[in-house]
């Protein structure tokens, strides 16, 4: 072994031929104590990294992002370095189609046991037998509301019997522009959107589908009052916002937000009764990752049930860890808008795979909805 250990490359001469042997093929066994981590930011509970660095003397390099895209321009462009990236479902479906993505070993994944299978089915739709995807946290895209000014603007006007109607029924836009309206500044989160409400296929590649899309938006544009995947939170936490599309772990944090400020806001996320656009998080394993071994072993440790717990106690968002449950503070574990029934599960549209081709379309329809065109 030492001999080994001193050469770069070996030749082994057998009956077939001659094999070559690479030091690094010798010590694939022998990872360094090394994980290379790529996160949205803001993404994670404090102690997270911590604990499992110090439990498991593994170094986590980490770093995060602040779109798909630019993840995916990394993964496309290869030798990221990185040893678990965080990819959300639709996306992570086309990287893993086209080759970008090591299967998982699920031989050293024992806390996959923990999954809630209703949802491991729900991301089996774009993960066939959950081969390539981890969920770390789940949401949905859906409508939240600052409660009175909703009601003091609506007047005699009775809250819809669909929450989504609140933003894409003209009828109901036009009354609380006067309060604001906000809708996401993302394709990929308002084009599913609006097909769900339009309660046309998520992948769906007919234009006549994007053209009545694109007339519905065109419809509430002049009543919509800002565009924002972020401002929203604050702007319904101060009042000068009074509807909003958003995800429902950025609404429950608003509404958390909102009770701690002198001018208290009664901010509520809604849960459409059409149901919400369900998307998951999801850890992956580029192809060319360096240190796949110890990706498996954060992935594992995420899946314990305190550890799942403590992110979605800290960022609203819903786990998919079923005895993890217990861990989770009451107020959260109870709350339907982070952890839905088993009916509005079912009732929800999961996002499915992105494409260049449904890229291209929805980029399209939504700039000419962002423009006014």
């Amino acid at each position: 072994m030492e001999l080994i250990k001193k050469i770069k490359t070996m030749l082994a001469v057998t009956a077939f031929g001659i094999v070559f042997f690479t030091a690094s093929a010798v010590n694939a066994q022998q990872e360094e104590k090394v994980l290379n981590f790529y996160n949205w930011s803001d993404y994670i509970a404090p102690d997270t990294i911590a604990n499992f660095e110090k439990e498991t003397g593994i170094k986590v390099n980490y770093d995060v992002f602040d779109s798909s895209e630019i993840l995916h321009a990394k993964l496309m462009a290869g030798r990221t370095g990185y040893d678990v990236v965080m990819s959300s479902s639709g996306w992570a479906r086309m990287q893993a189609d086209g080759g970008l993505l090591r299967p998982l070993d699920k031989s050293l994944l024992p806390n996959l046991k923990n999954l809630d299978p209703l949802l491991q089915s729900q991301i089996a739709k774009v993960d066939p037998d959950n081969k390539f995807m981890v969920t770390w946290l789940w949401g949905y895209i859906t409508v939240g509301i600052n409660v009175d000014l909703v009601k003091r603007t609506l007047g005699s006007t009775p809250m819809p019997d669909d929450a989504w109607d609140l933003i894409f029924n003209p009828s109901y836009a036009a009354k609380l522009k006067s309060c604001g309206v906000s809708f996401l500044d993302s394709p990929s989160e308002v084009i599913p959107a609006a097909l769900h409400y339009l309660h046309l296929p998520l992948n769906t590649t007919k234009q006549a589908d994007y053209d009545a899309v694109s007339t519905m938006l065109a419809a509430v544009r002049p009543y919509v009052t800002l565009i924002s995947s972020t401002g929203y939170m604050s702007n319904l936490e101060d009042g000068s916002l009074c509807v909003s599309m958003g995800w429902s772990g950025d609404l429950n944090r608003a509404q958390r937000q909102a009770t701690m400020m002198v001018n208290k806001q009664n901010i509520k996320p809604l849960m459409p009764k059409s149901g919400g656009v369900m998307f998951f998080d999801t850890m992956v394993i580029p192809k060319d990752a360096p240190h796949v071994k110890n990706a498996h072993i954060f992935m594992n440790y995420i899946m314990r049930p305190e550890v799942h717990a403590a992110l979605t106690n800290k960022l609203l968002y819903a786990n998919p860890n079923l005895p993890g449950r217990k861990f989770v503070t009451p107020s959260i574990a109870n709350n339907p808008t982070i952890f839905p029934s088993e009916a509005e599960i079912l009732a929800m549209d999961v996002q499915g795979k992105v494409s260049p081709f449904l890229l291209r379309m929805g980029s399209r329809t939504f700039t000419k909805f962002k423009s006014g065109l």
